[in-house]
């Protein structure tokens, strides 16, 4: 059975808030902190989560989740282990400046590029122009901000 995808509320770099989904699922053989380091783990690596961006509390990701706060302690200290993240006492658990394993910069931006170039060729191949092109992308864009982040 699934927990839902509760929106996780967190802070970026820059102080502003924004939102993540973690999926917990309780019918895995994956234990639920390894679930979670993993998530958190993945979107670092892809930079979903940036570099000095400050994690939930433990409490209130427990609570988001459902979850023990051992165990979201747990997740933290084995992020904080591997380099994912550090924890800076009172003020926070927060995204480390250089993860490992996560993309460079400059390759986010050229994946994004990749596929945004893709995406511009696949629509020209179906006869769309420009103006076309941008309102098959806004319509894109809106039926996603009706769907919870991921």
């Amino acid at each position: 059975m699934d927990h839902g995808t509760p929106l996780i509320r967190y802070t970026d770099r820059a102080g502003d808030e924004r939102r993540m989904v973690i999926r917990m699922e309780s019918a895995s053989a994956v234990p639920r902190f390894e679930q979670l380091r993993g998530q958190i783990s993945v979107m670092v690596a892809v930079g979903r989560l940036e570099p000095g961006s400050r994690l939930p509390t433990v409490r209130e990701l427990a609570a988001a989740l459902d979850m023990a706060p051992g165990t979201v302690a747990r997740a933290y200290r084995e992020l904080e282990a591997d380099g994912t993240v550090i924890t800076r006492g009172r003020a926070g658990t927060f995204v480390a400046d250089e993860p490992p394993h996560s993309e460079p910069l400059r390759e986010r931006r050229e994946r994004v590029a990749a596929t945004a170039d893709g995406f511009v060729f696949t629509l020209a191949q179906l006869g769309l122009g420009p103006d076309e092109m941008r309102n098959a992308l806004g319509d894109a864009l809106d039926r996603a901000a009706e769907q919870p982040e991921t």
